[in-house]
């Protein structure tokens, strides 16, 4: 018998037999929770029976896996957007590299903080101040084909 337990929840539909059981089980029950799928199942004779007992049959959505994120995609955010790379976060905060990688999915962010040989950004502003691939490869001293294809990524 457990005589602190005012709540309880069920996962099958009401029966004479199941009332029993639970009011034997815990004398001082006040409240049963169960899905609406269930409460749909169990008899009004039995919800009738139990509310002039005292006893209320609530519906109880509370089903799905719980985030276990708390808030770690906003730190690994942070982090990224400070310049550290997955595997220092993956450290910092004491998770799994795969987990660090998932949660920057989540954020929908571009995890772009790789070391490049050359700069993108650079490449591309002189391509929109009207320089041509040539001009850009001899300027910067790299060569024609890299330009190329960083003007052609996506």
């Amino acid at each position: 018998m457990d005589e602190d337990t005012t709540t309880v929840h069920i996962t099958k539909a009401l029966s004479s037999s199941l009332i029993v059981e639970l009011i034997e089980k815990y004398p001082n029950l006040s409240e049963i929770t169960c899905s609406p799928s269930v409460y749909d199942r169990t008899s009004e004779t039995y919800i009738d029976a139990l509310s002039q007992l005292d006893i209320e049959v609530v519906k109880k959505y509370d089903w799905g896996a719980k985030s276990k994120t708390n808030g770690a995609e906003f730190e690994v955010l942070k982090l990224s957007n400070q310049g550290l790379k997955p595997k220092q976060i993956a450290d910092e905060l004491d998770i799994t590299l795969n987990r660090v990688y998932y949660l920057l999915r989540k954020c929908n962010t571009d995890f772009d903080n790789r070391k490049r040989k050359h700069d993108y950004p650079e490449i591309k502003n002189l391509k929109s101040q009207g320089l041509s691939a040539k001009e850009i490869s001899e300027k910067l001293d790299i060569p024609l084909r890299s330009v190329y294809y960083i003007l052609n990524k996506k």
